[in-house]
């Protein structure tokens, strides 16, 4: 069974910076492409970055530029780097495979979601 564990979440100042971990327990976790997405109360879930597992990535409009996703897959973990972070940055934020388990990203954001953690809270105010 696949689990996906997030933390690094907590209240940062407009314009700082945090990054997020998704600590992963699967088999050969280096064969799925890996996605980050966040949802606030009362809206929908919004994909924020998907990661091959050839290390290719996409990004959300609304982040790109501002946050990077990499993967240590010998340590299975997935990390979300957020900078010049902005008050409609805040969100619950959390790690997921899609529901198909695949390799790539052509399908994000728009795929199912598989396997997903419990999320993180990033709150970004003065």
């Amino acid at each position: 069974q696949v689990q996906l564990v997030e933390s690094g979440g907590g209240l940062v100042k407009p314009g700082g910076s945090l990054t997020l971990s998704c600590a992963i327990s699967a088999r050969r976790v280096d064969w799925f492409s890996i996605g980050w997405y966040r949802q606030a109360p009362g809206t929908e879930r919004e994909g924020v970055s998907c990661i091959a597992a050839d290390n290719t990535a996409k990004y959300g409009e609304k982040v790109l530029g501002r946050f990077t996703t990499s993967r240590d897959n010998a340590r299975n973990v997935s990390y979300l780097q957020m900078n010049n972070l902005k008050p409609e940055d805040t969100a619950t934020y959390f790690c997921a495979m899609d529901k198909t388990y695949t390799n790539n990203c052509n399908m994000w954001p728009a795929v199912g979601l598989g396997a997903r953690g419990r999320g993180t809270l990033v709150t970004v105010s003065s």
